[in-house]
């Protein structure tokens, strides 16, 4: 899924993409109508010389697409500076980053953010990736199905009730706008705590909705099991026990475990941070990656 902004970039591209192509059909249409008015003696000369327009190709100017592509790029740019200047930072993110016990660890052109703090012996971190925004796809069912009964009311099968239909219609547009406004794409954390000596719990959990919702807990003797990407040691945490659904565990055995995890910043402020975090720094890449390209084209 993409978020609102992303969605909103790519309907603009949309459309230049059906008007690209239907210029590219009139220029093939021109050019055919041309070649069928074309005398045949004049179609056959330009057969003859065909063979010596290498010469003009190789004089002619490397990426004529360059300069378009340049401007283009630039459109953008511009584009996505004046959306910046009239968002500012989300309170959640401001208030996190300001009161938080957390030290936020952000590398430019990389997609994981990750949290650490201490709490006693105990080293916790909180990790969460931007590819969430980009891998999350919703159901639509629901959607598609309120879109084809506004089709019919709007198409005015009813001919008796056209203008109650129309009225409908609109009010239910603005509901599915009001809707996806207030939708929210979960964030995906991975959270380790690790005790010297101990081991560590790796729980994998979601930030939806201003909550914390863990979905699975691990207990791992090498700590380095919850951590490494190393496929030796992903191949190790695989073969190792996994522990029942969290949500098949004893009621109050839930709530202890999600007490635990407040007690150490996994928090309601946690999860309204991650989710709005995820969104600024994809905005934030995506500006780098616009200007990394254009800098590219342009050298």
């Amino acid at each position: 899924m993409m978020s609102l902004r992303t969605i909103a970039r790519s309907a603009p591209r949309a459309l230049a993409r059906a008007s690209t192509a239907s210029a590219a059909l009139s220029r093939c249409q021109r050019t055919s109508s041309s070649l069928l008015r074309a005398r045949p003696t004049s179609f056959l000369r330009t057969q003859q010389v065909s063979a010596f327009s290498t010469s003009l190709y190789r004089r002619a100017p490397a990426g004529e697409v360059d300069e378009e592509l340049s401007a283009k790029l630039a459109s953008e740019i511009e584009f996505e500076n004046d959306v910046n200047q009239n968002e500012p930072l989300p309170a959640s993110v401001k208030d996190f980053l300001e009161n938080s016990p957390f030290k936020v660890e952000d590398i430019p052109g990389k997609e994981d953010v990750t949290l650490t703090r201490t709490f006693g012996d105990e080293k916790i971190t909180v990790s969460f990736s931007i590819a969430d925004l980009h891998n999350y796809e919703p159901d639509m069912l629901e959607d598609q199905a309120m879109e084809d009964e506004l089709d019919d009311l709007e198409s005015g099968r009813n001919s008796q009730d056209q203008r109650g239909a129309a009225d409908l219609a609109q009010e239910a547009n603005e509901d599915l706008e009001a809707g996806s406004d207030e939708a929210a794409v979960p964030c995906r954390l991975n959270i380790v705590i690790e005790k010297p000596g101990k081991g560590a719990l790796n729980v994998e959990a979601l930030a939806q909705d201003g909550a914390i919702v863990v979905e699975n807990l691990y207990y791992y003797a090498d700590p380095k099991l919850a951590h490494s990407t190393d496929a030796n040691a992903v191949h190790a945490a695989q073969e190792t026990y996994p522990g029942p659904p969290f949500g098949s565990l004893d009621e109050d055995l839930q709530i202890l475990m999600e007490r635990y995890l407040e007690e150490r910043g996994i928090t309601q402020a946690l999860a309204l941070f991650a989710p709005d975090y995820m969104d600024v720094k994809e905005q934030r890449e995506y500006m780098a990656w616009l200007k990394n390209v254009k800098s590219f084209i342009d050298a």
